[in-house]
Protein backbone atom coordinates (compact mmCIF):
# COMPACT_ATOMS: atom_id res chain seq x y z
CA UNK A 1 0.00 0.00 0.00
CA UNK A 2 1.35 3.40 -0.85
CA UNK A 3 0.13 6.46 1.56
CA UNK A 4 0.74 10.02 0.25
CA UNK A 5 -0.21 13.30 2.83
CA UNK A 6 -0.92 16.43 0.90
CA UNK A 7 -1.80 17.88 3.30
CA UNK A 8 -4.60 18.33 6.72
CA UNK A 9 -6.93 15.16 5.89
CA UNK A 10 -6.04 14.55 2.03
CA UNK A 11 -4.19 11.00 1.82
CA UNK A 12 -3.55 9.49 -1.59
CA UNK A 13 -4.34 5.68 -0.92
CA UNK A 14 -3.52 3.27 -3.64
CA UNK A 15 -3.61 -0.95 -2.92
CA UNK A 16 -4.36 -3.67 -5.07
CA UNK A 17 -4.74 -1.07 -8.53
CA UNK A 18 -7.36 1.17 -7.27
CA UNK A 19 -6.32 4.94 -6.39
CA UNK A 20 -8.34 6.66 -3.41
CA UNK A 21 -8.28 10.66 -2.30
CA UNK A 22 -9.66 11.77 0.98
CA UNK A 23 -11.02 14.98 1.72
CA UNK A 24 -9.27 17.42 -0.77
CA UNK A 25 -8.83 21.37 -0.35
CA UNK A 26 -9.16 24.52 -2.04
CA UNK A 27 -6.27 26.30 -2.90
CA UNK A 28 -7.25 28.96 0.46
CA UNK A 29 -5.64 26.19 2.70
CA UNK A 30 -2.38 26.90 2.14
CA UNK A 31 -1.26 23.53 0.72
CA UNK A 32 0.02 22.71 -2.68
CA UNK A 33 -3.33 21.04 -4.57
CA UNK A 34 -3.10 17.63 -4.74
CA UNK A 35 -1.84 16.73 -7.97
CA UNK A 36 -3.53 13.22 -7.98
CA UNK A 37 -5.57 11.00 -10.99
CA UNK A 38 -8.02 8.92 -8.12
CA UNK A 39 -10.65 6.56 -9.03
CA UNK A 40 -12.52 7.34 -5.87
CA UNK A 41 -12.61 10.53 -3.64
CA UNK A 42 -14.42 10.50 -0.33
CA UNK A 43 -15.34 13.54 1.68
CA UNK A 44 -16.12 13.85 5.06
CA UNK A 45 -18.54 16.53 4.83
CA UNK A 46 -19.03 19.86 2.90
CA UNK A 47 -16.56 22.14 3.66
CA UNK A 48 -13.94 24.47 1.33
CA UNK A 49 -11.10 22.27 3.09
CA UNK A 50 -12.56 18.91 2.57
CA UNK A 51 -14.52 19.24 -0.41
CA UNK A 52 -12.74 20.18 -3.49
CA UNK A 53 -13.21 17.59 -5.67
CA UNK A 54 -14.00 20.06 -8.46
CA UNK A 55 -10.49 20.99 -8.31
CA UNK A 56 -9.27 17.37 -9.11
CA UNK A 57 -8.35 15.51 -12.76
CA UNK A 58 -9.34 12.64 -13.98
CA UNK A 59 -12.40 10.37 -14.06
CA UNK A 60 -13.54 9.46 -10.85
CA UNK A 61 -16.70 8.54 -8.42
CA UNK A 62 -17.49 10.62 -5.46
CA UNK A 63 -18.20 9.20 -2.43
CA UNK A 64 -19.84 11.69 0.25
CA UNK A 65 -22.63 10.22 2.09
CA UNK A 66 -22.90 7.50 5.04
CA UNK A 67 -23.92 4.22 4.43
CA UNK A 68 -22.99 1.18 2.60
CA UNK A 69 -20.74 1.54 -0.65
CA UNK A 70 -18.93 -1.09 -2.95
CA UNK A 71 -16.64 0.57 -5.41
CA UNK A 72 -13.71 -0.61 -7.57
CA UNK A 73 -13.73 -4.55 -5.45
CA UNK A 74 -13.53 -2.00 -1.75
CA UNK A 75 -16.59 -2.11 0.66
CA UNK A 76 -16.46 1.52 1.92
CA UNK A 77 -18.68 2.29 5.14
CA UNK A 78 -19.64 5.82 5.77
CA UNK A 79 -20.84 6.45 9.24
CA UNK A 80 -22.80 9.86 10.03
CA UNK A 81 -20.67 11.17 13.28
CA UNK A 82 -20.85 15.26 14.16
CA UNK A 83 -17.56 17.58 13.50
CA UNK A 84 -18.61 19.04 16.57
CA UNK A 85 -19.64 18.20 20.89
CA UNK A 86 -22.92 19.42 20.43
CA UNK A 87 -24.48 16.82 17.87
CA UNK A 88 -23.85 19.01 14.55
CA UNK A 89 -24.95 22.17 15.97
CA UNK A 90 -22.00 24.28 16.04
CA UNK A 91 -20.40 22.80 12.69
CA UNK A 92 -22.73 20.16 10.84
CA UNK A 93 -22.55 16.64 10.32
CA UNK A 94 -19.09 14.42 9.74
CA UNK A 95 -18.81 11.24 8.25
CA UNK A 96 -16.22 8.93 9.19
CA UNK A 97 -15.17 6.23 6.05
CA UNK A 98 -13.98 2.92 6.96
CA UNK A 99 -12.35 0.71 3.64
CA UNK A 100 -12.57 -2.71 3.44
CA UNK A 101 -10.60 -4.29 0.87
CA UNK A 102 -10.84 -7.55 -0.74
CA UNK A 103 -8.00 -8.72 1.43
CA UNK A 104 -9.25 -7.76 4.89
CA UNK A 105 -7.51 -4.75 4.71
CA UNK A 106 -9.13 -1.87 6.90
CA UNK A 107 -8.38 1.46 7.28
CA UNK A 108 -10.52 4.67 8.80
CA UNK A 109 -10.49 8.09 7.93
CA UNK A 110 -11.86 10.35 10.55
CA UNK A 111 -12.34 13.72 8.52
CA UNK A 112 -13.49 16.41 10.94
CA UNK A 113 -14.97 14.12 13.88
CA UNK A 114 -15.35 16.77 16.54
CA UNK A 115 -16.58 14.61 19.43
CA UNK A 116 -15.35 11.08 21.83
CA UNK A 117 -17.22 8.14 19.61
CA UNK A 118 -19.71 5.77 21.81
CA UNK A 119 -19.69 2.26 22.30
CA UNK A 120 -21.72 1.28 19.66
CA UNK A 121 -19.41 3.29 16.86
CA UNK A 122 -16.29 1.41 18.68
CA UNK A 123 -17.60 -1.22 17.92
CA UNK A 124 -18.13 -0.59 14.23
CA UNK A 125 -14.43 0.45 14.39
CA UNK A 126 -12.91 -2.14 16.25
CA UNK A 127 -11.10 -3.96 13.31
CA UNK A 128 -9.62 -1.21 11.86
CA UNK A 129 -5.18 -2.15 10.93
CA UNK A 130 -5.07 1.91 10.24
CA UNK A 131 -6.46 4.93 11.49
CA UNK A 132 -6.04 8.01 9.78
CA UNK A 133 -7.54 10.77 12.64
CA UNK A 134 -7.28 14.13 13.22
CA UNK A 135 -5.19 15.89 16.47
CA UNK A 136 -5.52 19.23 16.34
CA UNK A 137 -8.25 20.12 18.10
CA UNK A 138 -10.11 23.80 17.64
CA UNK A 139 -12.16 22.18 14.86
CA UNK A 140 -12.00 18.30 15.61
CA UNK A 141 -11.28 16.36 18.27
CA UNK A 142 -7.52 17.27 20.28
CA UNK A 143 -4.79 15.27 21.20
CA UNK A 144 -5.87 14.29 24.26
CA UNK A 145 -9.38 13.05 23.05
CA UNK A 146 -7.60 11.05 19.77
CA UNK A 147 -5.28 9.37 22.26
CA UNK A 148 -8.69 8.03 24.25
CA UNK A 149 -9.94 6.43 21.14
CA UNK A 150 -6.81 5.39 19.37
CA UNK A 151 -6.06 3.53 22.40
CA UNK A 152 -9.78 1.81 22.54
CA UNK A 153 -9.27 0.82 18.65
CA UNK A 154 -5.55 -0.13 19.17
CA UNK A 155 -4.92 -0.55 15.25
CA UNK A 156 -1.28 -1.37 14.13
CA UNK A 157 -0.92 1.98 12.43
CA UNK A 158 -1.77 5.16 13.40
CA UNK A 159 -1.63 8.41 11.21
CA UNK A 160 -2.33 11.58 12.56
CA UNK A 161 -3.76 14.53 10.50
CA UNK A 162 -5.77 18.21 10.86
CA UNK A 163 -2.86 19.60 12.41
CA UNK A 164 -1.25 23.18 12.37
CA UNK A 165 1.96 23.51 9.87
CA UNK A 166 3.34 26.04 8.10
CA UNK A 167 0.99 25.94 5.48
CA UNK A 168 -1.98 26.90 7.32
CA UNK A 169 -3.32 29.54 9.58
CA UNK A 170 -6.05 27.68 11.25
CA UNK A 171 -6.04 28.21 14.91
CA UNK A 172 -5.42 24.39 15.49
CA UNK A 173 -2.49 22.55 17.37
CA UNK A 174 0.81 21.25 16.33
CA UNK A 175 1.02 17.85 15.46
CA UNK A 176 4.21 17.74 19.10
CA UNK A 177 1.09 17.88 21.12
CA UNK A 178 -0.09 14.43 20.54
CA UNK A 179 3.39 12.81 20.13
CA UNK A 180 3.71 13.66 23.25
CA UNK A 181 1.13 12.01 24.37
CA UNK A 182 1.41 8.66 22.31
CA UNK A 183 3.66 5.70 23.94
CA UNK A 184 4.46 4.49 20.40
CA UNK A 185 7.00 4.18 18.03
CA UNK A 186 7.02 7.46 15.38
CA UNK A 187 8.13 6.56 11.87
CA UNK A 188 8.98 10.24 10.19
CA UNK A 189 8.33 8.95 6.44
CA UNK A 190 8.39 12.14 4.39
CA UNK A 191 5.51 12.89 1.91
CA UNK A 192 4.94 8.83 0.89
CA UNK A 193 5.32 5.80 2.20
CA UNK A 194 4.79 2.59 1.16
CA UNK A 195 3.87 -0.45 3.71
CA UNK A 196 3.31 -4.05 3.01
CA UNK A 197 0.43 -5.86 4.89
CA UNK A 198 2.86 -8.21 6.30
CA UNK A 199 4.51 -4.74 7.84
CA UNK A 200 0.82 -4.17 8.98
CA UNK A 201 0.69 -7.33 10.66
CA UNK A 202 3.60 -7.55 12.77
CA UNK A 203 3.50 -3.85 13.96
CA UNK A 204 3.74 -3.37 17.68
CA UNK A 205 0.98 0.29 16.46
CA UNK A 206 3.64 2.90 15.33
CA UNK A 207 2.81 6.16 14.36
CA UNK A 208 3.15 7.01 10.68
CA UNK A 209 4.22 11.00 10.68
CA UNK A 210 3.66 12.64 7.68
CA UNK A 211 5.05 15.79 6.17
CA UNK A 212 4.83 18.00 3.38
Amino acid sequence: MKIRWFGHSCFGIEYLNVKILTDPFNETVGYPLPDYQPDIITESHQHFDHNAHHLIKGNYILINTPGNHLSKGIKITGFKTYHDRVKGHERGENIIFKFRFSDGLTIAHFGDLGHILDKKMIEELKDINIIMIPVGGYYTIDANEAKKIIDIINPEIVIPMHFKTKYVNFPISPVENFIKLMMRTVNNVGKEYTISKKEISISDSKILLFNI
